[in-house]
């Protein structure tokens, strides 16, 4: 790739493995809105970036190195190969290899982990549309203001200090309905540091997901993508109702399968890489299966 600044604006050019429409709408995150042809706001980090991909280059409106090298880098995963990645997931399974043609640019982000988890919760019963509009209510009524690149003003999702005060009643206004406990919960369990980023880190994944479950509303579902988006670990596997259906019509027969053993399936077949393969065919399913 190739960096460098042009006129107020960052440009990568000659990028690989990327497509900003595939990357954001794959419903992994939910703090963006479209605003063109492969062209997006993003609210990450404190941040507000306006950002356009032209084939193989990507324009990020407004933005410094500096910021790109603190928090943009790592958001997009630009540092990791995903060709290596797709040519693993290929060479385990030959027969994913019309959902990684055909969803080649998408990358998993990494995301602040409390908001993931409080998005995750929220995701529960609803649609895209839906859990984007709880996560932007929560973040204009409790979150900072801060201004785009053309003068706009976006909100970022609130700190766990300031949400953890917020009543259910409050929630409940954010349209988020029977999970206004749960995230009431969440925040009490980050704030009081009996389940943190920290503590999460230094667990393996099974041990990880335990914690996390400890969380009133937390299920297996909600805690592998809490692990597998907003705290790095690729090999989580998470089974919705979506991902039961695609692995038991690809690897099962038809028939019912219960999610652990669809989870257990998948490790053994991707292992370090079960997280990306699940994107993979998610995505690909959901459009062509389906």
């Amino acid at each position: 790739m190739k960096i460098y600044t042009k006129e107020n604006n960052l440009m990568i050019e000659a990028v690989k493995d990327f497509t900003l429409s595939e990357i954001l709408e794959c419903g992994q995150c939910f703090h963006f809105n479209q605003t063109g042809d492969e062209e997006y706001d993003v609210i990450a980090f404190g941040r507000a970036l306006h950002i356009r991909q032209m084939g193989d280059t990507l324009i990020l409106y407004g933005t410094s190195l500096e910021d790109y090298e603190n928090i943009w880098r790592s958001y997009f995963d630009m540092e990791n190969d995903y060709g290596r990645i797709k040519k693993q997931i290929a060479e385990a399974d030959g027969a994913l290899m019309p959902a990684i043609n055909e969803k080649q640019g998408i990358r998993i982000l990494n995301q602040d982990f409390f908001e993931t988890l409080i998005s995750f919760i929220i995701s529960q019963n609803k649609q895209i549309p839906q859990i984007k509009q709880c996560v932007k209510n929560i973040s204009h009524k409790f979150g900072k203001a801060i201004i785009g690149y053309n003068g706009e003003t976006f909100y970022c999702f609130p700190d766990v200090s300031v949400l953890n005060l917020v009543s259910e009643e409050e929630l409940r206004e954010c349209k988020v309905g029977f999970r206004a406990p749960y995230i009431k919960c969440a925040c009490k369990a980050v704030c009081e540091g009996a389940v943190t980023k920290e503590k999460l880190d230094r667990l393996n994944v099974a041990d990880a997901r335990e914690l996390l479950m400890t969380i009133k509303g937390v299920g297996e579902k909600v805690a592998n993508c809490v692990l597998l988006f907003g705290l790095g670990r690729r090999e989580a596997f998470p089974v919705d109702v979506w991902m039961k259906r695609i692995m038991e019509q690809m690897y099962f027969a038809g028939r019912d399968t219960k999610k652990c053993d669809i989870e257990a399936f998948a490790n053994e077949k991707f292992g370090e890489f079960s997280g990306y393969a699940q994107q993979y065919l998610f995505d690909y399913a959901r459009t062509n299966l389906f």
